[in-house]
Formats: structure tokens, sequence, C-alpha cells
């Protein structure tokens, strides 16, 4: 049962709405899907910069001590730097061929579907009906969060999560 936490997709519904606040909320898109070494190599020049960029505002309020050591740890390997990049890169190509040839089939499996209602996500699209123009079973809603669910709201996440899976 797949579940998507403040990520909208079919990306064909984001890249032809990508306007100046979507890039702007969004700029590591287009930073991490750059060839390959550049953005790997920026991030690993400075790795408690770029993650303090891309956290934005959960930190510190919202990230723990040992949990930022953890996304710390992680962004410290080159490996881990580089598929997070070729993730993005995905995201920009050749997911778009994927979802182009899905266009006339919907998702069979129950689908759960979260996002942050303070985040563009919540504020700039009807999730539900964007997802549910791409699968036959969707259920899910808005938190008070921004995109940082797990971070910002973890026990409703994991409220919703589980009611989701118990199901």
């Amino acid at each position: 049962m797949p579940s998507s936490l403040d990520c909208l997709k079919p990306k064909y519904r984001r890249v032809p709405t990508a306007d100046r606040e979507f890039a702007t909320a969004y700029f590591h898109w287009f930073f991490l899907i750059l060839p390959a070494r550049f953005p790997e190599t920026l991030i690993g020049n400075n790795v408690d910069a770029v993650l303090k960029l891309f956290m934005g505002p959960v930190m510190p309020k919202f990230i723990e001590p040992d949990a930022y050591a953890e996304y710390r740890r992680c962004f410290s390997d080159p490996a881990t730097i580089h598929a997070s990049c070729e993730d993005y890169r995905a995201a920009a190509s050749i997911d778009l061929v994927h979802d182009e040839a899905d266009m006339d089939r919907k998702i069979s499996c129950p689908v759960l579907v979260l996002w942050g209602m303070k985040g563009l996500i919540g504020r700039k699209y009807d999730v539900l009906a964007i997802w549910r123009d791409r699968a036959t079973q969707v259920a899910g809603s808005g938190l008070e969060s921004s995109h940082w669910l797990a971070e910002e709201v973890p026990d409703e996440t994991l409220a919703e999560l589980k009611r989701f899976l118990a199901a």
C-alpha cells in the first residue's frame, strides 16, 4: 500500500504548474537535478549548511540533536548524497516518461495521502482530487504542519499511518 507524505504525485501535475512560488519553495528540486557531481560536490563540501538550508524552518525547533546527527551522518556519505540527487534526477526525467505511459491506468491498491496544510502543497493544490484522478482508493488529509510532517507533527502522522495500515 503506497503512501505520500507532502508529495504531490503524479509528477505530470506539478511540472506544468511550477511557477515562481513553487520554484522558490522547492528550489532544491532544481538544484539536485543538475548534472552529476556538481550538486554532490557542493553538498559534500558543507553538509551542515546544506541540511540547515533544506530543513529551513524546522531547524532547530522540530529536529532533535540526535535526529540531526543521524541526518548529518547519512549525508556525510558521498553515496547517500549521490543517491538522493539521482532520485530527484529521475523525478525530472524517467518518472515523467513513466507517468505519461501510465496515464490511462489507475493505481488499484489503497493509497494514503498526507500533506502539510501550512506548506505549499496544502495551499496550492487539491491534493485528494489530484490523487483520486490517478488511484481508485485514496484516503488522507492535511495535517497542521509544513512539509516536514514526521518532524513537526509526529504523533498525528503516526496515528494516520497506523489507521491506514490497520485497515
